[in-house]
């Protein structure tokens, strides 16, 4: 891009962050809080590489705050799709960032007090590209100190699963709909909730870990290996710094897609687990790493997974690596119900949660 044209974007981003302000201001009278306030605290990859907003592409992204005041309202790029909104220690609650308006209302009439607020991003981002531009908050008000996060994380590397598509339908439906994928009722945020530890994803549907779904048995080019270097969900453009987040347990939830066609190949797919789990220690020598099988594969597909994975962690035992494991959950049989496309549903998600929870605390001694 030519260097009059950078100056000229840049100038367009910041005389659009004016005018957002402008309208948070004008609408009510309000304090506009930016999504660069160093009081805001930020949970997964996000990235600041452009004036005035957070962008990111992964659902389970969270913004948490503490302000002050009666009410509290959040700008976004119109038609960002869903976030989870936790205020204080009420249920939480979803919004929707349509189309139609970049000022999404959270809370009102609440006591004029500090109050805790925890925003997460219900949704796969890649097609809706949604950015975050701030909070609004009442007149003359403003934000408390930084919260403190847990000290403890974990990162959840997965695909449609750990997404959770469609585990808010009923399994009747015939497509996927963003209002039906909930990330923070997926295992992955269930099971840190309990462990009171940091949830951070990057995940994708349809990604395996040598070859998507549907995609050549000889491998894809594009699989979640060449995305992961990136904090967006891209193959070029912004690298990730693994200086900003060290977490204390990877778990890797790929193969579900990888064995989609009976054509794919144990030996490819053992070998695509052994380059990350070089790639996750190279980023990572301190964190332990899990891989998991997911609850949409049985028979041969499963087995054909936990060999390859074995042999992957066989191959780290090797290297003097004691900090892989794997972990096996129960295969979906319908008594729980399904999700969209047989997907995870609610319940399966929550038993999920269960089974996983009591396994990461007996490899991290966490109680």
């Amino acid at each position: 891009m030519k260097p009059h044209l950078l100056k000229l974007n840049s100038a367009l981003a910041g005389l659009l962050v004016c005018l957002l302000s402008c309208m948070c201001l004008s609408a009510s009278a309000q304090s506009f809080v930016p999504a660069s306030d160093p009081r805001l605290a930020y949970v997964g990859r996000v990235s600041f590489a452009h004036r005035g907003y957070a962008a990111f592409t992964y659902p389970g992204v969270q913004v948490h705050a503490v302000f002050h005041g009666t009410s509290v309202s959040m700008k976004t790029k119109p038609g960002s799709g869903f976030f989870m909104v936790e205020i204080d220690d009420r249920m939480p609650f979803k919004v929707e960032s349509t189309r139609k308006d970049s000022i999404v209302r959270l809370a009102y009439g609440l006591n004029d007090k500090a109050h805790r607020l925890t925003i997460t991003y219900a949704n796969e981002g890649l097609v809706l590209r949604p950015r975050f531009y701030g909070l609004c908050l009442d007149r003359g008000k403003t934000l408390g100190a930084r919260l403190e996060l847990p000290v403890r994380s974990v990162e959840f590397v997965g695909n449609s699963i750990t997404c959770g598509y469609g585990n808010e339908g009923d399994g009747t439906e015939k497509k996927h709909t963003y209002s039906k994928q909930n990330q923070f009722y997926t295992y992955a945020a269930i099971a840190c909730r309990e462990l009171k530890a940091q949830c951070w994803v990057v995940a994708r549907s349809g990604i395996g870990i040598y070859r998507n779904t549907n995609g050549n048995p000889n491998g894809d080019e594009k699989n979640m290996q060449a995305y992961y270097p990136f904090t967006l969900f891209a193959t070029e453009g912004e690298r990730w710094d693994f200086r900003r987040h060290q977490p204390d347990v990877v778990c890797v939830n790929l193969g579900t897609n990888d064995t989609t066609l009976p054509s794919y190949s144990t030996q490819l797919l053992a070998e695509a687990y052994k380059r990350f789990l070089h790639t996750l220690r190279s980023h990572y020598p301190k964190a332990r790493i899990v891989l998991l099988t997911g609850t949409m594969v049985n028979g041969r597909r499963l087995a054909d997974i936990q060999q390859a994975q074995q042999s992957a962690l066989n191959d780290a035992r090797k290297r003097g690596d004691r900090n892989v494991f794997r972990f096996d959950f129960t295969p979906a049989d319908g008594s729980l119900g399904y999700g969209i496309h047989k997907h995870p549903s609610l319940r399966q998600h929550e038993q999920m949660a269960r089974e996983l929870v009591p396994f990461l605390r007996r490899i991290t001694g966490w109680n």
